[in-house]
């Protein structure tokens, strides 16, 4: 059965982040997650989750400076003392919230040298996941469209799967998020099935348009019918921008928050 988490980060939007949790618990979500929880203290999104009978399931780590661009910092070179306090943030967070994932941001690398961003990154990944094992959080390592993030450090399902596997750690899995795998990589059913045992999460909105998964390139009954083929046990975050005001667009949702 598909469980399905509400991205407060792009759903509820017409309420201020603090308000979502409620507008979320009320439309029927058990679960929630939230790109950049940082703005509120730890116990402020411990009240809403608490009061909501809400689970927070996954955050990323801070992006650095938005609007210069950037886009996460574990992958940018001389850099790593600040992406290194970014992931001990994250890691705070997580162990207060009870949740369970977070997502480590590589960054935007456009122009700086590729191997010495990948190394970089290799190395931050495995003090994060060194550190999150102690409190049995999983980091997520997540391929970027670049019609959407360009210049990112790498957007391919199968270049994430590289990096998780030359990090080497147990806990470093895979956020696979449809909307970019259809655009970069393709062939989604054969990717599902290729890459099953690194799927940690997965994330969900219409291709080309990003918005409400109920039309465009992907045909979401399939993609859930096979991920139950493959046994996938974990969450389907809703990561879209709704068409308009977010329950309306709830619809498609119904037949899971409903049970």
């Amino acid at each position: 059965m598909v469980k399905l988490v509400a991205n407060l980060s792009m759903l509820f939007t017409e309420s201020p982040l603090h308000e979502r949790f409620a507008l979320a618990a009320k439309a029927g979500f058990k679960a929630v997650e939230v790109w950049f929880p940082y703005e509120y203290p730890v116990d402020v999104i411990a009240h809403e989750l608490n009061t909501h009978d809400l689970t927070l399931m996954g955050i990323n780590t801070p992006a650095g400076e938005i609007a210069h661009g950037e886009w996460g910092l574990s992958a940018l070179p001389g850099r790593e003392e600040e992406a290194r306090k970014a992931i001990d943030l994250a890691l705070s967070y997580a162990r207060s919230l009870n949740c369970p994932a977070v997502h480590v941001m590589a960054g935007v690398t456009h122009g700086l040298d590729k191997s010495q961003c990948a190394n970089t990154f290799i190395d931050n990944v495995r003090y994060a996941a060194n550190q999150a094992k102690k409190y049995g959080i999983t980091i997520l390592l997540e391929g970027l469209a670049p019609a959407t993030r360009p210049g990112y450090l790498f957007s391919s399902q199968y270049h994430a799967l590289e990096y998780i596997q030359k990090v080497g750690r147990d806990n470093v899995l895979l956020q696979f998020d449809v909307f970019h795998a259809q655009q970069v990589d393709g062939n989604l059913t054969h990717l599902i099935h290729e890459l099953k045992e690194y799927i940690g999460h997965v994330q969900i909105a219409s291709v080309p348009e990003r918005h409400e998964p109920i039309d465009g390139e992907v045909d979401y009954t399939w993609i859930f019918s096979t991920l139950e083929k493959i046994n996938y046990t974990g969450y389907v975050a809703a990561e879209y921008n709704p068409r308009g005001e977010t329950v309306t667009g709830l619809e498609w949702a119904r037949q899971w928050l409903n049970k």
